[in-house]
């Protein structure tokens, strides 16, 4: 009798927490609920058409398009014309050295020579040397030496600029060191 009294005594607070979850506030909740969704309106702004696109034809076809290079040098040619520059521009009409047909950056400076005073750069392009003096001319951008010493070789070349007129810029081969120096 007691352990059933003492089962009795364990249940009760069980069967007290589950008359608890009985339906009398439930109910109460839905009618709430139903009543707030009745008063409420969604308003909901309607979308913007989209815009129409119209593409643009090119009716004058003798015209120069946007995007044609031709057309930066006809305005290249209308500022030459009306005088636009600076004078500077690249002797075209001479014959090239073999020098000018490699960039600068494959080209590098390997050590200097003296005969007769006048002083040589020693240059190396891919495995061959090459013995150059002030005045040559040498890289891709109409580079033409200036001076040698024992440390560099300074060169002038002449560039365009992002207004296509021609600017001279400073540029400089410096000495490699060996491999067998540097050990």
């Amino acid at each position: 009798m007691k352990t059933l009294t003492l089962r009795w005594l364990m249940a009760l607070p069980l069967l007290a927490s589950l008359a608890g979850c009985g339906e009398s506030d439930v109910q109460e909740v839905r009618t709430w609920m139903k009543e707030v969704d009745a008063q409420t309106k969604v308003q909901v702004p309607p979308l913007a058409e989209p815009k129409t696109f119209i593409p643009f034809a090119y009716a004058h076809k003798d015209d120069i398009e946007p995007f044609n290079p031709n057309k930066l040098l006809a305005e290249l040619a209308k500022m030459a014309a009306a005088g636009g520059g600076n004078g500077i521009k690249p002797d075209t009409e001479r014959r090239k050295e073999f020098l000018e047909s490699f960039p600068l950056d494959t080209i590098k400076m390997v050590g200097t020579i003296e005969k007769k005073g006048v002083t040589y750069a020693v240059l190396q392009v891919d495995r061959t040397v090459h013995q150059v003096v002030v005045g040559q001319h040498l890289g891709q951008n109409y580079g033409r030496i200036t001076s040698i010493n024992e440390t560099a070789v300074n060169l002038k070349e002449i560039v365009q600029d992002a207004t296509g007129d021609w600017v001279e810029r400073l540029s400089k081969l410096e000495l490699q060191e060996s491999k067998e120096n540097s050990k």
